[in-house]
């Protein structure tokens, strides 16, 4: 990868519609070559780490309800569609459904941000059961938990298109 351009086409959607990640990694000499996807998900995490509070939060903002509105309307991007299609939560019953957007509102209401989880080797039930215990967690706790989901969403993302080394 020779540019700042072609980095920020490939890496930018890592971090859920923040392309600023990869921009920054890319303009403050974070990116080695050749590209592979540990250094390059480490070099991305230490932007979103240094980034502001509020920076973080329009990070967690622009991921989408798990099983949501969006999901249901088909405006997932594909990453998110293909992730929560893994776990099974296109595949919801009514009740299940109902279970999750309940979730959602409350925690949505008590945090300001959407239920963030790595769903990655869960499948509804467990992402039920995180969700149900996550609610429960004071703002702080969530704020720094759904950083860390993110990081670790961001990491599959760039494994996916990058060989490890």
């Amino acid at each position: 990868m020779s540019n700042r351009d072609e980095f920020v086409t490939r890496f930018g959607g890592v971090f859920e519609h923040s392309s600023w990640i990869a921009e920054r990694a890319w303009d403050n000499g974070r990116i080695v070559t050749p590209l592979h996807a540990g250094p390059v998900h480490e070099a991305l995490c230490a932007e979103f780490r240094a980034a502001s509070s509020d920076e973080r939060m329009g990070v967690l903002r622009a991921h989408p309800d798990l099983a949501g509105k969006l999901a249901i309307a088909g405006g997932l991007t594909e990453e998110s569609k293909s992730e929560q299609a893994g776990a099974g939560l296109d595949r919801l019953s009514a009740d299940e459904h109902a279970r999750f957007t309940k979730l959602n509102s409350r925690y949505m209401a008590d945090f300001g941000f959407p239920f963030i989880i790595a769903v990655k080797g869960h499948d509804k039930n467990s992402i039920l059961a995180a969700f149900e215990t996550r609610v429960e967690n004071d703002t702080e706790t969530e704020f720094a938990t759904a950083c860390a989901e993110v990081e670790k969403i961001a990491g599959f993302r760039i494994h996916a298109l990058l060989p490890e080394g």
